[in-house]
């Protein structure tokens, strides 16, 4: 059986660092010249949910691509904390455990420099999986080639997966609505998941 792990939400707390980064050069920032960009920036709710401009003021689609892969995209997506304070070593251990029958993939959906800010996360944290596949919204077919099973938090992997996939849903506020077959609240829940699947 092949294995996915996603990152965002399930490794990475991916939302909570971008607030911390907009809020940091932002609106904490001292050295930010008010008259250089009449554009007024705020914080309109902490970031709970995958649409940030519903949380967080941008001028545009552009401006919010800038702020996450040009300008602060290795404070972002290199240096996020956890979801979880043991997160990779939780599935360090799973995976050791697992390796001799299953295959196991970190798989996240990165763009440009977020690829390698992603890789530095991984590291940082010490994650042993050998493999990585990086996907966009235009190679998705390519992630469910790869993977028979998929942990995930995200409600577009979770709303719009092949039928002959398995998902198991990461909990989290933004996808509390959404039923899936298999979900678990912590890493270390993915261990029983998978002997109820395949043993």
């Amino acid at each position: 059986m092949r294995i996915g792990i996603d990152v965002n939400g399930v490794l990475r707390n991916t939302l909570k660092k971008i607030q911390q980064e907009y809020e940091k050069w932002y609106i904490d920032n001292p050295f930010l010249d008010e008259d250089e960009n009449t554009f007024k920036r705020e914080v309109f709710s902490d970031v709970t949910s995958l649409e940030l401009t519903k949380h967080l003021s941008f001028e545009n689609n552009d401006d919010l691509y800038d702020f996450l892969y040009r300008e602060h995209t290795m404070e972002i997506f290199g240096h996020a904390g956890s979801v979880e304070n043991s997160s990779i070593q939780e599935l360090n251990d799973i995976y050791l455990d697992f390796r001799d029958n299953h295959d196991f993939y970190i798989v996240s959906d990165e763009i440009g420099k977020s690829k390698p800010a992603t890789l530095f996360f991984l590291s940082k944290f010490g994650c042993l999986i050998e493999n990585v596949k990086f996907y966009s919204e235009s190679t998705i077919d390519s992630l469910w080639d790869s993977i028979d099973v998929l942990l995930t938090a995200n409600p577009k992997l979770l709303l719009s997966n092949p039928t002959n996939k398995v998902l198991i849903k990461y909990n989290t506020l933004y996808n509390d609505t959404i039923s899936v077959g298999h979900e678990v609240s912590l890493i270390k829940e993915l261990r029983e998941k998978i002997k109820e699947l395949y043993d």
